[in-house]
């Protein structure tokens, strides 16, 4: 099939997975209003309504500390979400502006990939040729302040929103290197970036290593680009190609689904089940998928999570892959973003899914055919060209290669 996006559902993944914040961690979808069935429509009973109001009334009479309306309501809305699961959320402005970066990959900031490693802000990479990356800030190093205010360790996301900002203005960040934790400033100038979602290496023999950090809108058309470097730059067909999905937290359904199909020649992908005519869908695989015959292996983790699962799931309840690593996360539920007034929205759950053979894999994950425990700081992990780590240090994904055939390189730690 072609890698572009089809017309199917507008629906998305969302994850409670945030060790890697470079855009986000759940995606965006509109979608219309619900089609009337059953009682769904039927008016909240008054007594109910009545309940409520009487309870925000008396918290603005009697409450210590006088509190205004709209953080009442607000507050009333996530208590109800938070009674639903564990992935129904209210979303503020700011929280749905989070969403819309992580549909498209687009925003402005200083273009770091960052996560927390033992316990520290830390530099995972920079993207290539953002502000950070030019000024000469380098994986591993440990962001300690944004602008003279030192980082909460404990708050990932806040020192993420810290960077971010108006193209064209200035923010200083303060990082410590190397194991002499030498401090260094850098003054940077904010930009637009474009988060690329697809990292891919040419490994000399004919294999290819294809890391799809998260899913989002421009995700297969840079899978195709990866595609055609692989096949430009082998002399025949691919031999092997390794799709690592360790620590993708999901995304957009869409580009999960895409993305099996682009190894799938048919069959099923993922069926979802909901209440709503939207939630309720079978998607199928179809001929002409850039990798559909090269032979593969995927790599998880317990931080693979959704879309992850989705792709890992069709790959080998088809037998087209063999799954290396870890058991996934386990989180088969889709969550749509609704929009509300003034800026925010409810990210509501609205789906589950199913893996082509009918398990879901909610709370269970998803088990690798061959286990390999990291055994180290998931962090040191193989990142794609110029990664701080080297192929033959990554346990995993020296298995995955030796799997295919792969022996360019030192495999003796997989043994």
């Amino acid at each position: 099939m072609s890698l572009k996006v089809r017309s199917m559902l507008v629906l998305v993944i969302g994850t409670v997975l945030g060790l890697t914040v470079s855009i986000g961690s759940s995606m965006l979808a509109q979608r219309a209003a619900p089609v009337a069935v059953d009682d769904r429509d039927r008016p909240v009973e008054d007594e109910y309504l009545a309940v409520l109001a009487e309870a925000i009334q008396r918290v603005r009479r009697e409450y210590v500390d006088q509190v205004d309306d709209r953080t009442l309501v607000e507050n009333a809305i996530k208590g109800m979400l938070d009674g639903l699961d564990q992935h129904s959320r209210y979303l503020d402005a700011e929280q749905y502006e989070d969403i819309r970066i992580a549909t498209t990959g687009n925003y402005s900031g200083v273009g770091l990939d960052v996560g927390l490693r033992n316990g520290r802000v830390t530099v995972l990479a920079p993207h290539a040729g953002a502000p950070a990356a030019r000024a000469g800030i380098l994986a591993g190093d440990v962001v300690v302040s944004v602008d003279g205010v030192p980082v909460d360790e404990e708050d990932l996301q806040a020192a993420v929103s810290l960077m971010r900002g108006e193209p064209g203005t200035e923010v200083r960040l303060g990082v410590s290197r190397g194991p002499s934790e030498e401090l260094v400033s850098y003054s940077l100038t904010r930009a637009a970036i474009h988060v690329n979602t697809v990292q891919t290496e040419y490994l000399a023999g004919g294999y290819g290593y294809i890391r799809l950090s998260q899913f989002s809108e421009s995700t297969l058309e840079e899978l195709a680009a990866a595609a055609n470097a692989l096949t430009g730059v082998s002399e025949r067909e691919l031999a092997g190609v390794v799709l690592d999905l360790r620590n993708n937290p999901g995304g957009v359904l869409q580009a999960a689904i895409g993305v099996a199909d682009a190894f799938l020649e048919d069959g099923l992908i993922v069926r979802g089940n909901g209440r709503i005519r939207q939630s309720r869908f079978e998607q199928y695989a179809r001929p002409g998928g850039a990798f559909e015959s090269v032979p593969l292996v995927v790599l998880i983790n317990a931080a693979s999570a959704s879309g992850s699962e989705i792709v890992a799931g069709a790959l080998k309840d088809h037998g087209r892959a063999r799954l290396i690593g870890e058991r996934s996360y386990g989180k088969g539920s889709v969550q749509s973003v609704v929009p509300l007034g003034e800026g925010s929205a409810l990210k509501l759950t609205t789906a589950h899914y199913l893996t082509p053979s009918g398990v879901t894999i909610n709370g269970r994950g998803i088990e690798p055919d061959v286990v390999v425990e990291f055994g180290a700081d998931p962090g040191d992990q193989y990142r794609g060209p110029g990664s701080e780590v080297e192929i033959a240090d990554d346990l995993q994904l020296s298995r995955a290669l030796a799997s295919l055939g792969y022996e360019a390189i030192a495999l003796s730690q997989a043994q």
